[in-house]
């Protein structure tokens, strides 16, 4: 109910007249229950009903009373919307006016929400990974976590079967599923027909969709791929191979020598899930794979397993169970390699470590990093930094709007003071300004639709995503209204209050502050936006400066001008020496190397680790080191451009290279070897028992020929490993190191030579620095989306400033033509009305610098190997930031102090 009006006192005394009573005999009573009300119950319309009923019982009258009430909700809803209309025309009045002002601040604060829309459309993107799931939430992968031999492993895949085994000893394990990548297949529908090189091939178990939420579009999920040499193959596979035809019953041909039956043709996996197969192929049968599945080995780990828990089912539980798990099935075949008085626990107490933990489904591509990931995942810091990113953007929007509105409070001072004197009341002021910012947050909000829609494709494209605006969703609306009415409130809320307070005996006597004189909170406000501004250019500096440091640090080998030849093991039985060696005809070809080991983490790039130890030693847990095994031909070391640090590189001169060796330097260190390693010799287990677990009667010794300079074989967020190269044949690659020329004429030279010797097979190659660079995909990702919105931010933070600098120089007008008459100059008229800017912007450089320092820190422990950021990258950051402020205020105040003095002083 709203204030006791003139309308209500009319309508009492009708009302009274009607009823036969005089108004006059109740004159003075009514003014006494009208009196009582305070002004703030007045305001708040609290009292009429119940003044009035009182009047009406103290002379006998009580009916009548619902009438009134009616009447009066009547007159208040007419009150409310003539309100509303007149809110709302003074608002689009106040727009027209300060036409500049609403542009800056409607423009700024709709490319805030537009970014801000679009990381938030990437990061519900990235939260729902693997969602699609129905059990996703009794899911779990198991992984190892294990440090042993001097070097430490968290991995993804565990030992065959450790699955079966987790089933068999725990009732609260539903179901479990392994898989077994051996990288990419060459893929045809019969002999003859050229193969198409497919990536997302696995082996699995027969529980896949039983564990899964993929639906089969073809064929029995349950007994899919139960049967030896079957597959099931995506949707759009089946497409690919058999277009126009049921794929069901149909056979495909793997590598030339796996045939397979299509058994079942499942829907295409959602693309925001951690794998996307293609083919899936039974791990069930003869073929190799489907006999390492039936190992009874716990030391090798190969296969990702996942569980699928019981509704009623603890994972912590669970996983607290696993210790017991590792001492009974692992321990003891630990026990037979090392011997002695070997038991888990002295193992533990040494400082190794074998663990198993379990890892949510749904926390896979966010915080899951591990090797032997299917394919690179996100990382939750990411969406931390652009949840903050975001938010920032967000901020320095609404405190552009805050400031303007401020900042302008003496061009409608005197409205204010007249409005009051003429009986509006504050909170009719509060809902006034309240109107306008919510109507500009309105505006920019669509707006910003409009401009996320333009910014989609770009960050796509950055970020390699499909993301779209979900226009066709009426929760997107309600959203976005919600969040515009929240900000418009947010952003309006201390303009309202801070205008609405004028006095107006103050105000309409000019009593006013003007400028940036009247606002210490503006000020902290432009301070905290820079502040922001300058920690985001020091993150997008630090972000880049490590990519560079990345490509351009020494790796111990050359990266640039070497081709690399995948897949050929399609040149098999015997082609692939002869490809070698034709192509090296060519005299743009230096050097030639036949190895399925590649110094780049890279698609079907081997990596193999086994347990060695020095000869004279025994093989125990202290004397154990767990070193990659590579094997290696001639002229691997020098096609790679490595180098040797002592001894030689393999011969064919020396037959006995057969059983030598070329140590790393980290595997020298590792081996106690000392300063003289050349002639020493290591050892392994090289035999297997029956089950297929080392034997230890069974080893097998190594002469060191040669000391290879560490090189870094994995990111640089590890350290070098022990490595050893072994000579022997392994033929996934052949690389080439090329001369310095065209690349695609000596490409075409290779591929002729390919086709001349597999003409069936497709030819695929690939550049070994393109391939170190796809390893830091993310991070290079990473630096051009912080490199966007941090001069997004600026920008912002600059349209705001420049508002304020514009306004300002116009409230100091006159001032300036005084100055300019008494003879200043433009250029201190110029550092006059920066000087102030300025000085807030070099509290924000000191304020951003230790945050900064914080956050750069926090983000590069992540890397072993990483750049230095030192003083200068702040003082840059500080001083881009002052620059393009300058410029900013510059503009306006070069423009005000150029101003003729004549027409500001006109009507003094």
């Amino acid at each position: 109910m709203a204030a006791l009006t003139k309308d209500h006192i009319d309508y009492i005394i009708k009302d009274l007249n009607y009823r036969g009573i005089v108004a006059e005999e109740i004159e003075n009573e009514l003014t006494d229950h009208i009196c009582s009300v305070t002004e703030a119950e007045m305001e708040k319309g609290k009292k009429f009903i119940e003044a009035y009923h009182e009047v009406l019982k103290s002379f006998g009258h009580t009916s009548g009373l619902r009438e009134i009430q009616k009447q009066t909700l009547k007159v208040e809803n007419q009150k409310a919307t003539i309100m509303l209309k007149n809110y709302l025309t003074i608002a689009f009045r106040n727009l027209r006016k300060q036409s500049f002002y609403s542009f800056i601040n409607i423009g700024g604060l709709a490319v805030g929400v537009a970014a801000c829309l679009v990381i938030v459309l990437f990061i519900i993107d990235e939260l729902g990974y693997d969602k699609y799931n129905t059990k996703a939430d009794r899911i779990f992968r198991i992984d190892n976590e294990i440090k042993f031999g001097g070097n430490y492993y968290h991995i993804n895949t565990s030992s065959a079967p450790a699955a079966h085994t987790l089933l068999q000893d725990y009732p609260e394990i539903e179901s479990t599923v392994r898989f077994r990548s051996y990288g990419s297949y060459l893929v045809k529908t019969g002999e003859g027909v050229e193969g198409i090189k497919e990536s997302n091939v696995i082996w699995t178990d027969s529980t896949f969709f039983k564990i899964f939420s993929i639906p089969v579009l073809e064929g029995d999920p349950t007994t899919a791929l139960k049967e030896p040499a079957s597959i099931a193959i995506s949707q759009r596979t089946a497409q690919k191979y058999f277009p126009n035809k049921s794929a069901l019953g149909q056979s495909l041909i793997l590598d030339n020598k796996y045939n397979a039956k299509v058994t079942a043709v499942f829907k295409d996996i959602p693309s925001a899930s951690h794998f996307h197969f293609d083919i899936l192929i039974s791990m069930i049968g003869d073929w190799p794979v489907a006999r390492e599945a039936r190992s009874t080995v716990f030391l090798s780990n190969n296969f990702p397993t996942y569980v699928l828990l019981k509704e009623d089912a603890d994972a912590k539980a669970l996983e607290a169970k696993l210790p017991g798990f590792v001492a009974k099935y692992i321990g003891p075949q630990l026990a037979q390699i090392l011997g002695g008085d070997f038991t888990i626990e002295k193992f533990r107490a040494s400082g190794n470590k074998f663990d198993m933990s379990l890892i949510p489904l749904t926390n896979i591509h966010l915080r899951s990093d591990l090797k032997g990931e299917f394919e690179p995942n996100g990382s939750i810091t990411y969406v931390y930094l652009l949840s903050t990113v975001a938010l920032f953007i967000l901020v320095i929007a609404c405190i552009n709007f805050m400031n303007l509105s401020t900042a302008r409070s003496s061009n409608r001072a005197k409205e204010v003071g007249v409005r009051k004197v003429m009986g509006s009341l504050r909170s009719h002021l509060v809902r006034q300004f309240l109107t306008e910012s919510t109507l500009i947050t309105l505006f920019a909000f669509v707006l910003a639709i409009g401009v996320a829609y333009l910014m989609l494709p770009v960050f796509n494209n950055l970020a390699l995503k499909q993301l779209t605006i979900p226009f066709g969703s009426s929760f997107f609306y309600l959203l976005l209204i919600s969040a515009a009415l929240f900000v418009g409130v947010l952003a309006g809320l201390y303009p309202s209050f801070f205008l609405s307070a004028f006095k107006p005996v103050h105000v309409l006597k000019g009593h006013v502050a003007l400028g940036m004189k009247s606002g210490f909170i503006r000020s902290a406000l432009v301070v905290f936006q820079f502040v922001i501004s300058i920690f985001l250019i020091v993150g997008a500096i630090t972000v880049n400066r490590q990519l560079t440091y990345i490509q351009n640090k020494k790796l111990g080998f050359d990266k640039e001008q070497v081709i690399i030849v995948r897949d050929a093991y399609a040149l098999r039985p015997n082609k692939v020496e002869t490809f070698k060696n034709e192509v090296l005809k060519n005299s743009s070809i230096q050097n030639g190397s036949i190895s399925g080991f590649l110094p780049v983490e890279s698609e079907n790039s081997g990596r193999n680790d086994n347990s060695y130890w020095k000869e004279g030693n025994e093989p125990t847990t202290e004397n154990l080191v767990s070193m990659q095994d590579w094997r290696a031909d001639y002229d691997y070391i020098k096609t790679f451009g490595m180098k040797i640090k002592m001894g030689r590189g393999f011969s064919n001169e020396f037959p006995s290279d057969s059983s030598a060796v070329i140590l790393n330097e980290a595997a020298v260190q590792h081996f106690e070897l000392g300063d003289d390693p050349i002639g020493k010799k290591i050892s392994t287990f090289r035999g297997q028992r029956p089950d297929g677990s080392p034997d230890p009667n069974q080893t097998k010794s190594w002469t060191v020929i040669g000391v290879v300079e560490n090189f870094h074989f994995s990111t640089l967020r590890e350290g070098i490993t022990s490595l050893g190269l072994f000579l022997d044949k392994s033929d996934g690659f052949v690389s080439f190191r090329v001369n310095a020329g065209n690349p695609q004429d000596i490409i075409r030279s290779i591929e002729k030579v390919w086709k001349g010797l597999a003409p069936d097979q497709p030819f695929q190659y690939s550049f070994l620095d393109e391939d170190f660079g796809k390893m830091y995909a993310s991070e290079q990702r990473l630096g051009k989306i912080f490199t966007v919105f941090a001069g997004l931010a600026i920008i912002i933070a600059c349209l705001g400033l420049f508002a304020l600098t514009a306004f300002t120089a116009e409230q100091r007008t006159k001032e300036i033509g005084i100055r300019k008459v008494l003879g200043a100059s433009v250029s201190s008229i110029v550092v006059l009305l920066s000087k102030e800017f300025g000085k807030l912007i070099l509290i924000a450089f000191v304020i951003a610098t230790p945050i900064a320092w914080f956050g750069v820190d926090w983000w590069l422990k992540s890397y072993t190997y990483k750049t230095e950021v030192g003083v200068m990258v702040y003082i840059l950051a500080g001083a881009f930031a002052f620059i393009i402020a300058w410029i900013t205020m510059g503009y306006q105040s070069i423009r005000a102090a150029s101003s003729d003095p004549v027409k500001s002083l006109r009507s003094e």
